[in-house]
């Protein structure tokens, strides 16, 4: 079961598309955190939803808010697809031990070993304040969550 509204994120240390750790908890008390779960780099959905919030990043930087990409591709694949789309916002690799924090968020599907499409959105004292999850082919909308962030 997924991570519900005014439940408290869990906190997590994954290593970002250039081997850098970024762990969760460094943004409490400064920026609310979109977090976004996705299956896997280079495919139609998500690339499509990945660029979009590339060309929308404004909308969250005005709204003191970080945008953190999860997926469960290596470290190496996310270097690539990143440096490919142009996507300069921390993409995060769930890779090993594989799934463990899409697990912890409930937004892992073990029959096909990835992340489904989970969003949570997260404020500065670490309490998700709103949640979407969507299935694989089901691409989500961008401008739900940037609403989401104007009512925090």
């Amino acid at each position: 079961m997924a991570i519900q509204v005014g439940d408290k994120a869990p906190d997590f240390e994954l290593k970002d598309n250039h081997g850098a750790a970024v762990k969760l908890s460094d943004f409490r008390g400064h920026k609310n955190v979109v977090l976004l779960f996705y299956p896997f780099a280079f495919t139609g959905v998500c690339t499509g939803e990945l660029c979009e919030v590339r060309d929308h990043l404004p909308q969250f930087s005005e709204r003191d808010t970080q945008v953190l990409a999860v997926s469960n591709d290596s470290i190496h694949t996310l270097r690539v697809f990143a440096e490919q789309e142009g996507l300069e916002y921390p993409l995060l690799s769930d890779f090993w031990p594989h799934g463990e924090v899409s697990r912890a968020y409930g937004v892992f599907d073990e029959d096909k070993g990835c992340a489904v499409r989970g969003t949570f959105v997260i404020d500065r004292e670490g309490v998700v304040r709103w949640t979407v999850v969507n299935a694989l082919p089901d691409a989500r909308d961008l401008t739900e969550y940037v609403t989401a962030l104007d009512s925090l």
